[in-house]
């Protein structure tokens, strides 16, 4: 896969008010390109564009008119759309069972069927405009499973097997897709949990810098930390007993079961409407 150029070329980041959203924006923004973000929190989405100086449009990545209406305004203020970060996206934790009907719907919503709509859209104008890059940042966790988050774990594999098909799928016409694997990382999404120190969170500048790595380079996908790639890639092959010992010795056993009070404000913040 080849890389791409970012000078000069229009980058949409979904998700792109805060975290590692707002901080992709900033690394496409130092590398040359025009960039406009996209969130459901338009007052945070403007607040971000206006720091960045960037363009900031709401987007709510669930509806695909939203998606449609969000392109066409991008689209007629900065150029056709050559880069597509698909990273919009929530993580609702603690034991499956108990887990709200609503909340376990919006994290499909979300983090699935938004990740679907973005790539399909951006794909189509795209594939007519000649090409382009579409990123999606996915997890760790749609590597590595762990207790406390079967719902969220659940979404990324989707994100990482769609990413797989779509850019088979679309390579001969010009349009590549990638796929960025975070582990924790300093943002709202891990409120309240206590990782351990094999779990280290990195900073969201991290992720950001490694999506522009990828698209650069051209790479299928990246982990980060890159220290954890080979492992992640290989957790599948190991033994159900092994897993168990190997999730007890990273810290992943517990740490997304014993939550915090200190995450309520992001519970509220993702709660569907």
């Amino acid at each position: 896969m080849k890389g791409i150029e970012l000078t000069g070329r229009v980058a949409v980041v979904t998700g792109g008010a805060r975290g590692i959203g707002r901080a992709t924006a900033a690394a496409l923004t130092a590398a040359g390109a025009r960039v406009a973000v996209g969130d459901v929190d338009a007052p945070q989405a403007s607040a971000t564009a206006i720091d960045l100086d960037v363009l900031g449009i709401h987007l709510d990545v669930t509806d695909p008119e939203s998606v449609e209406a969000f392109l066409d305004e991008v689209e007629s203020t900065l150029g056709p759309v050559k880069v597509w970060i698909n990273n919009a996206g929530i993580m609702p934790i603690g034991p499956v069972l108990d887990q709200d009907d609503a909340l376990v719907r919006r994290a499909v919503d979300v983090n699935v069927l938004g990740v679907m709509n973005g790539a399909r859209a951006a794909a189509r104008r795209m594939v007519a405009g000649g090409g382009g890059r579409i990123v999606n940042v996915a997890s760790i966790a749609g590597r590595m499973p762990a207790p406390g988050m079967a719902v969220y774990s659940g979404t990324k594999f989707a994100v990482v097997g769609f990413g797989e098909a779509l850019d088979a799928e679309l390579a001969d016409r010009g349009v590549r897709v990638s796929t960025v694997l975070p582990s924790f990382t300093n943002t709202d999404l891990i409120a309240g949990t206590t990782p351990g120190p094999l779990t280290r969170p990195i900073p969201p500048e991290q992720v950001a810098a490694t999506v522009v790595s990828v698209l650069r380079r051209g790479r299928r996908h990246a982990v980060v930390p890159g220290r954890l790639s080979t492992g992640s890639a290989v957790w599948q092959l190991f033994p159900r007993p092994a897993a168990k010992v190997m999730r007890r010795w990273i810290g992943l056993d517990r740490v997304f079961l014993d939550v915090g009070d200190d995450r309520t404000a992001y519970e509220q913040r993702i709660a569907p409407d």
